[in-house]
């Protein structure tokens, strides 16, 4: 086990209260404490600084399968794998990089700026009838009411999830992600993996009844084109960018969501910037983020053999973890840092990763949010918090217990 800085320890507890309310000090402590450094309380090394970040995450010498970690369960041989492990094991999620970037381009027509239009012509009926549903109450929880809604709205639209499998969707959509959250229980986990087995074989029906009817601009029915025209891309390939989408778009859209709202309404006089056009959103996107400090764990990989990381030791099976958030509080990049300004500039944005992982369907997410909160705005021009937000501090993000909104109608 490498040595402990004690000093790192007393200034940087993400679990802690004083983390919750105020991020931002253990923050900058973990990014002035050295540029790779090891945290015992995650047994991982936290990668700290933009430069040795971004190099990562464009040459992928490190690993992001689950399994390489040095306290995941054992690599189950090929012979017994199941939906999940076809998915996360044997195809693009962790595939070699050129197989990678082979899917990135074929599917890229998936995600162009017509398909994402019209999946948004078709996520906006069900934002209203969320509303709609809503009513006009005096006090509301966004989070209960609104946010925890719009995943499941969003992939099921974008994926184009018959109704009649919305039921046996839903778990999945929920809990895919804690398929691979190494900070869950062995049974959390295998919980979330049998959920996604059952979802796997639901996809495959949805498939077939899809070759037998396509539809124009819509995401199967593109990615089964491309299916037919490029020998290199197969069925488990859809089926793992699917298992991608409602990663990318489940946690992090419904926690996004709070944090918009929270973040927007605490600077009403930036609403109307915010909110002027779809490009001004998705940079008042980014400094929600920054000024949140919602994330605090970054991105996790782990050492795929013995090796030098930024000038120190890792040894095979290590956790490292990327943690762009940090330097986000430094006045060199970003003067005022403490204060929340939509019209900053951020190059580069690296909300939704950089190089070849950038988050495919980064467009969709800005987009369906933007829907979301001008439907409130439009609702309740008037809205404010009723109340400042408790916050929960044994998460993986920076957490609301609820988001209890005034309308003021």
């Amino acid at each position: 086990m490498q040595e402990v800085t004690p000093v790192l320890q007393d200034v940087y507890d993400p679990a802690s209260q004083e983390y919750c309310e105020n991020p931002a000090p253990q923050c900058q402590a973990l990014y002035n404490s050295g540029r790779f450094v090891y945290y015992e309380p995650w047994g991982a090394w936290c990668m700290t600084q933009l430069d040795d970040i971004m190099q990562c995450w464009k040459e992928e010498y490190l690993s992001s399968d689950f399994y390489d970690w040095e306290f995941a369960p054992p690599r189950p041989p090929e012979a017994d794998w199941t939906n999940f492990e076809r998915c996360m094991i044997g195809h693009s999620l962790l595939a070699d990089h050129d197989h990678h970037l082979l899917i990135r381009k074929i599917a890229a027509p998936a995600f162009s700026r017509n398909v994402v239009d019209e999946i948004q012509r078709r996520i906006e009926p069900d934002i209203k009838q969320l509303f709609d549903d809503l009513g006009k109450p005096d006090v509301f929880d966004y989070k209960s009411e609104v946010a925890q809604h719009i995943p499941f709205i969003s992939i099921t639209r974008l994926i184009g999830v018959p109704e009649k499998y919305w039921d046996a969707i839903r778990p999945v959509v929920r809990n895919f992600t804690d398929t691979w959250n190494p900070t869950l229980s062995d049974e959390v986990r295998e919980s979330a993996r049998q959920e996604c087995n059952i979802a796997v074989d639901i996809f495959k029906e949805m498939l077939a009844e899809r070759r037998a009817a396509p539809q124009q601009d819509d995401v199967l029915s593109i990615l089964l084109k491309a299916e037919e025209e490029n020998e290199d891309f197969d069925e488990w390939d859809i089926l793992t960018l699917i298992l991608a989408l409602i990663g990318a778009g489940s946690d992090t859209t419904f926690t996004f969501q709070q944090w918009t709202v929270y973040s927007l309404l605490k600077h009403k006089e930036q609403i109307a910037t915010a909110m002027a056009s779809h490009d001004a959103f998705a940079n008042a996107f980014s400094e929600v983020s920054r000024w949140g400090v919602i994330s605090k764990m970054g991105f996790a990989r782990y050492a795929p053999r013995d090796m030098e990381v930024c000038g120190q030791q890792v040894k095979r099976g290590q956790m490292i973890l990327m943690m762009p958030h940090l330097y986000e509080h430094d006045p060199k990049y970003f003067p005022e840092p403490q204060k929340f300004d939509v019209t900053r500039t951020f190059e580069p944005d690296i909300r939704f990763g950089y190089g070849p992982r950038f988050c495919i369907g980064a467009a969709l997410a800005k987009r369906q949010m933007y829907l979301t909160v001008s439907e409130l705005m439009n609702r309740f021009p008037n809205a404010e918090l009723d109340s400042e937000p408790e916050r929960l501090a044994n998460e993986t993000s920076i957490a609301f217990k609820n988001l209890m909104v005034r309308t003021n109608v």
